[in-house]
């Protein structure tokens, strides 16, 4: 890991970004209130690029920081100045033309939208989360919070270092993802919003009753996908507080 840049924001915490085998990233932690490690919330966010996500990055790693938490993201294959994927690129034109013509999405569109990225994004989160950890200051047991859903799937499922999940309930999920789901048994916490006029909510619902976890907690709340209330942050904060402290 190979931090290029640091600064120290209004409120205490020390913002780093970074570069780990090529791979842009960010890293906050809060100004350290004991000797002990703070644990650490992985932020996923969707494939739009780290510069486009950065406001709502720092606003989710600043709440996070309030409650102890130190926090890091990596930007996504295919995302930013990362080489494209060109398959899910098409995938994702072909996403695009179905919508406009009201067809529905086939199971090959998703597939080649979701898998790809999954597939390469998940060791990256893996190897930075071995770096991340090694860091002094910084200790499990360990979060992710976000993002892209099949992500966070995948991730509860093979990272026995993930201890709790947060996830933003989307469409788009491959069929096979529903049989890793059955696999996740880590404490979840899954947003939805009931109104998102980009999600298939019923498919939303079956994905939650889909997950293995004695623990999952569906949080419920009408309007749109940028309508996220406020206390919605704060629900997830006590939740990781009740899991990773």
């Amino acid at each position: 890991m190979r931090f290029t840049s640091e600064q120290h924001l209004d409120d205490g915490i020390l913002e780093r970004a970074f570069t780990l085998g090529g791979i842009p990233g960010i890293l906050w932690t809060p100004v350290p209130a004991s000797s002990s490690p703070a644990p650490l919330i992985l932020l996923g966010h969707p494939p739009l690029g780290l510069g486009r996500m950065y406001p709502r990055l720092a606003a989710r790693a600043r709440h996070s920081a309030a409650q102890g938490f130190a926090t890091a993201t990596i930007e996504l294959p295919g995302s930013g100045d990362r080489p494209r994927l060109p398959v899910v690129d098409r995938a994702r034109a072909d996403l695009r033309r179905a919508l406009e013509a009201g067809e529905p999405v086939s199971d090959e569109i998703i597939d080649a939208l979701v898998l790809p990225l999954v597939d390469q994004a998940v060791p990256e989160w893996q190897s930075a989360l071995d770096t991340l950890l090694s860091l002094p200051g910084i200790g499990g047991p360990v979060g992710y919070s976000g993002g892209v859903i099949s992500i966070g799937i995948r991730l509860a499922v093979v990272e026995p270092r993930i201890a709790a999940a947060g996830l933003f309930a989307g469409s788009f999920v491959p069929r096979s993802m529903f049989e890793e789901a059955r696999r996740v048994t880590v404490p979840l916490h899954v947003l939805l919003q009931w109104d998102d006029e980009g999600n298939d909510r019923q498919a939303a619902l079956d994905l939650f009753d889909a997950f293995g976890s004695k623990e999952k907690t569906l949080h419920a709340n009408t309007g749109g996908h940028t309508g996220v209330p406020q206390f919605a942050g704060d629900d997830a904060a006590r939740f990781f507080t009740r899991h990773l402290k």
